[in-house]
């Protein structure tokens, strides 16, 4: 009977293994062999699912002596070689089926053996310029004196500014940071200065030449394990060039991006110091990803012979910040004037205005106009921007209704997360670029976070369904709204879908006017300030839309060439009228009495008169017909499902295949 039982389970992990084998090769292009060799891959291993290197090598070691263990970021597996092909077949025989505990969570561990492991060259990682990090820079006696020097008893949060945000605790010494308009009342100092347990490290500081003059005020952030803050640039007219932020405590990493899509992560250990100037400090935006764990490069005392340093999982715990800066007296005249409050208006030109943006030519023009007249003006007009957005479309929630209970649904562009309850009984996460949304949508309690559409930190092939709601169309290339459908689809299990809705150059069709024409006024139409893709009113009560085009591919070459732009300059739209170029800038009217309000450590430099009633410029580059299939159609094993228009928006439901 026992040997009857031990067959049944052994079938049982060789069908397993077999298919995960077949997974690999599929969706990893991973591909295993019958016959043993030194080296195997261990599915369900890996960073990406929460396995630590330190948890994996363990069982390993067991079977004999590694040559190498490589664990890519994000990645469900890794790769074990061996010193010999006998320790291989040991480790293949017992580890296969068996379960690995990893904290609070256990995986089942598959092998197969492989003829090579691939390996991606290691690139040294270069800092932002002007960026420097000191490590051990102050004791661990200076780090408990700063740490208890820091009385988080709300007695004195009249002298300190102490705050209780969302994600994290906050003091303010010498000057209060104003998160509704991120930048500092410069003539209403504090009444507690820069703590003096602070100043001998200060005064380190000065002595070592990272800094040429004592700062003035110092922000204190406290982040439990799990917490973090949106990507910011601390506000060029409110701080002078240098930055110092001190971290006490538990390790963390922080991520530096730049307008061009870099993003280096850069480890913080327990008491070192991170100097921010020049370009890292003026250009490059900074963040904390909130999650429990972070993947570092591994500290392994006595790492197997001929092995590279190789990376691992680092649990977060309780970290302590100390943002040292000096208040600005003066207007600011960095080199970064697109990216500088003090050098630029809030808002795009207006149409009389000559110094309209061109239609970008490479990525880097395209990064640059998209964080100008995308990212910067969501971050603006955030508040007033939600509370036109409060009704969701009914063809959307079809869609999310459709999901069966317990499916894992990505919200990729999520905005105040009007979509995120709409189905209980799905686990919805959204994200989208804009902190200020994501704040918002934070403060309703979903589940979102900050991110570009084009780099999820989302694991490939974990989620039924993925929603993509009026974002695509705010690339301006075609391979940037290319890549943005392949990040999609990548995130997708096999079999899983997504809903795509872009603005559509049509706004007529079937013979029907969308509402976002219909509802144009006698009066001068650029005094409204509803003038989003679709106005929350812009679908009938009843859910009815234009006729379906199911299945019904369309080819680029029928299209009109709407898509050139006058003299090089993107032209200026004028609100609820017909388009005539694809490519284009929609005006935001922000009304009276709405500001924006970011929960940031520095804020992002867009600073409004309201009194003025800014005008804010979107880029958008609105779709035609058959379009959006063509560009789905470009992505690898996919098939789209279904496509209609939707009240003046082109929608396609696609499939990822198996």
């Amino acid at each position: 009977m026992k040997s009857s039982e031990r067959s049944k389970e052994e079938k049982k992990v060789l069908r397993k293994q077999l298919k995960t084998s077949h997974s690999l090769l599929k969706h990893e292009g991973v591909s295993t062999v019958s016959q043993p060799t030194k080296s195997l891959v261990v599915a369900n291993g890996g960073l990406g699912n929460g396995v630590s290197r330190e948890e994996l090598s363990a069982p390993l070691k067991e079977m004999g002596e590694l040559e190498t263990l490589t664990m890519h970021p994000n990645k469900p597996y890794a790769f074990v070689t061996y010193r010999s092909e006998e320790c291989a077949r040991k480790a293949h025989i017992h580890l296969n089926g068996q379960k690995l505990q990893c904290g609070e969570n256990s995986v089942t561990l598959y092998l197969g053996y492989v003829d090579s492991v691939p390996c991606e060259e290691e690139t040294p990682v270069r800092l932002p310029e002007g960026l420097i990090l000191v490590g051990n820079f102050v004791s661990q006696e200076e780090e408990e004196l700063l740490l208890t020097g820091i009385d988080w008893s709300p007695a004195n949060d009249d002298v300190t500014a102490q705050k209780s945000l969302k994600h994290r605790r906050v003091k303010h010494y010498g000057y209060e940071f104003r998160y509704d308009n991120n930048n500092v009342d410069k003539d209403k100092p504090l009444a507690a200065g820069i703590p003096e347990e602070c100043l001998p490290v200060l005064e380190r500081c000065v002595t070592n030449k990272l800094i040429n003059i004592m700062p003035d005020q110092l922000t204190v952030n406290q982040y439990e394990s799990g917490q973090g803050i949106p990507p910011h640039v601390d506000t060029h007219s409110a701080f002078e060039d240098t930055i110092l932020s001190l971290s006490l405590g538990a390790q963390t990493v922080m991520e530096f991006c730049h307008p061009d899509g870099r993003v280096v992560a850069v480890v913080l250990p327990g008491r070192s110091l991170l100097v921010m100037g020049g370009e890292s400090r003026y250009l490059w935006t900074h963040g904390i990803t909130p999650r429990k764990f972070d993947v570092v490069p591994t500290c392994d005392p006595q790492p197997p012979a001929h092995t590279m340093p190789g990376l691992t999982l680092s649990k977060r715990g309780t970290r302590t910040s100390f943002t040292f800066r000096r208040i600005r007296r003066e207007p600011c005249r960095c080199a970064f004037p697109s990216a500088c409050d003090s050098q630029t208006a809030p808002s795009a030109p207006s149409a009389s205005e000559p110094s309209l943006p061109s239609l970008p030519c490479c990525h880097t023009d395209a990064a640059h106009l998209e964080e100008e007249y995308v990212h910067r003006v969501y971050n603006a007009i955030a508040p007033h921007f939600s509370s036109t957005r409060h009704s969701p479309w009914p063809r959307v929630c079809h869609f999310l209704s459709s999901l069966p209970p317990g499916s894992m649904l990505a919200d990729v562009g999520c905005g105040n997360g009007k979509y995120q309850g709409v189905n209980p009984e799905v686990i919805a996460v959204g994200c989208d670029r804009s902190s200020a949304l994501i704040q918002i949508s934070a403060e309703r309690g979903f589940h979102v976070f900050v991110s570009d559409a084009l780099h999820l930190p989302l694991r490939t092939a974990s989620f039924d369904a993925c929603i993509s709601i009026a974002v695509i169309h705010h690339f301006s290339t075609q391979e940037r709204r290319l890549a943005a459908v392949k990040e999609l689809v990548r995130v997708l299990k096999p079999g899983g879908r997504a809903l795509i809705y872009v603005w559509a150059f049509e706004q007529e069709y079937n013979k029907q006017r969308s509402k976002y024409l219909k509802d144009q006024k006698e009066e001068n139409p650029e005094n409204h300030s509803l003038t989003d893709e679709a106005s929350e009113n812009s679908q009938e009560p009843n859910g009815k839309s234009s006729r379906h085009l199911e299945d019904e591919h369309k080819t680029v070459g029928n299209l009109q060439d709407v898509s050139k732009v006058t003299d090089g300059k993107l032209s200026v739209h004028t609100n609820r009228t017909a388009f005539s170029t694809q490519d284009l800038l929609v005006p935001w009217h922000l009304k009276e009495g709405r500001r924006q309000e970011e929960e940031e450590s520095g804020g992002s430099g867009l600073d409004s008169n309201i009194s003025s009633l800014p005008v804010f410029h979107r880029f958008y580059h609105v779709f035609q017909q058959g379009e959006l299939e063509v560009l789905c159609a470009q992505v690898t094993g996919v098939k789209v499902q279904s496509s209609y228009h939707d009240q003046g928006n082109w929608c396609v439901i696609i499939e990822k295949m198996d």
